[in-house]
């Protein structure tokens, strides 16, 4: 059997990992094998490694790397330490290949580490655009070092080849996030507020905000001019936390001290994990924010989306979603809220598949001979 070693950092990347572990789980051909790092073992973050094992996975590897600051410093601190811990990790268990997803810093640390090691890389998530993030560059830079690569749409395949990787080594999946809307079951309404202690009310939304890790945008004065908006409208509001990147803490704080102005219609959960994330995805009227998940999974359940800012700028767009800047967020959250852009969202289709990425890449990887040689393919070769 084929030993394949996910890498998992946050609980938002593993959430997408899950339907690929599962069916990596039941093959008979391939042995899973995990490795938690960064946001999973932090107290701070929640500890979402204790989710892992909940779902019925054994954690061969925890690493623990995070550093308690979220300085520039700290981040390439943290990205050191993890090289250095996944190394012993992957000498210990000689995965046959490393399988990543997205393009967070310890995932840049598992790929190069794996690489130098000579261990063949997946990559899931590949030839993404995300101009306002230092995401870009990791990400790009993983492709280069990968062997396997499953992208969500045929366009980011093309992007992918287009970088010199073989064609015959790219596979549009799909996201792996459409698999779990389809498969997993979601709570209801009530089992949701009963879980939360919170009540959605007559008009809700959900946010999740990233820092924005390239320019010089002032955190402070963002994340407070946009929380003096949303408190300006009467949205019930859930919020989860940044993630552990530069200035993710500021984030963090402020969102904590403006819940507790109004917990009636504040709420702020560090970890919502995937299936109550996607049951409020579910619930809510509004999608506000500048994460990947109001880009990817939202047009299923044909939400409206605010997206706010750079970091996401660059990736494919369903219908459903209205780009603005802080200033005119007010204005746009109630666009979309109107009869009219409700209609448009109704016939909106998800542009990132079907449910069927983690049948996709699993199936590859059973069948695929793995190897870490590989040649630049140039244009001249393109198929």
């Amino acid at each position: 059997m084929k030993k394949i070693c996910v890498v998992t950092g946050t609980r938002a990347e593993y959430g997408l990992f899950y339907p690929v572990m599962k069916k990596i789980q039941s093959s008979d051909k391939l042995c899973l094998q995990v490795i938690a790092t960064t946001m999973h073992l932090s107290e701070e973050f929640g500890s979402t490694y204790q989710q892992i094992e909940k779902d019925g996975f054994v954690i061969d590897k925890k690493i623990e790397n995070l550093l308690s600051s979220d300085t520039k410093a700290a981040i390439a601190k943290s990205t050191g330490l993890a090289t250095i811990l996944l190394s012993d990790a992957y000498k210990n268990l000689q995965p046959d290949l490393v399988l990543l997803l997205g393009d967070r810093f310890e995932t840049h640390a598992a790929a190069t580490t794996a690489m130098l090691m000579n261990i063949p890389i997946g990559h899931i998530h590949g030839g993404e655009k995300t101009e306002g993030a230092v995401d870009e560059q990791i990400r790009h830079s993983i492709t280069k070092m990968s062997y396997l690569h499953f992208t969500s749409t045929e366009e980011y395949r093309k992007r992918i080849i287009q970088m010199g990787e073989d064609s015959i080594r790219v596979f549009t999946s799909g996201a792996p996030g459409i698999d779990n809307i389809l498969n997993l079951r979601l709570l209801s309404k009530e089992e949701l507020e009963e879980n939360l202690k919170w009540h959605f009310g007559s008009k809700s939304a959900l946010f999740t905000y990233h820092p924005v890790t390239l320019g010089k945008s002032d955190i402070y004065a963002d994340i407070g001019e946009i929380l003096n908006t949303l408190s300006q409208t009467d949205l019930n509001i859930l919020f989860t936390y940044a993630n552990a990147d530069d200035n993710g803490r500021v984030i963090n704080q402020k969102i904590e001290q403006f819940c507790q102005t109004n917990p009636i219609k504040y709420k702020v959960v560090k970890n919502l994990g995937q299936v109550r994330y996607l049951s409020a995805m579910k619930y809510i009227d509004i999608l506000i924010g500048n994460t990947s998940s109001g880009i990817i999974e939202a047009a299923s359940f044909k939400k409206p989306v605010v997206n706010i800012g750079d970091r996401q700028k660059g990736r494919l767009q369903s219908d459903n979603i209205v780009d603005c800047e802080i200033n005119m967020l007010k204005n746009n959250i109630a666009y979309v809220l109107s009869e009219k852009f409700k209609k448009i969202c109704a016939e909106t289709e998800n542009i990132y598949g079907a449910g069927q990425a983690a049948e996709i890449i699993v199936t590859e990887l059973e069948k695929t001979k793995f190897s870490i040689n590989k040649k630049f393919v140039d244009k001249d070769s393109w198929k």
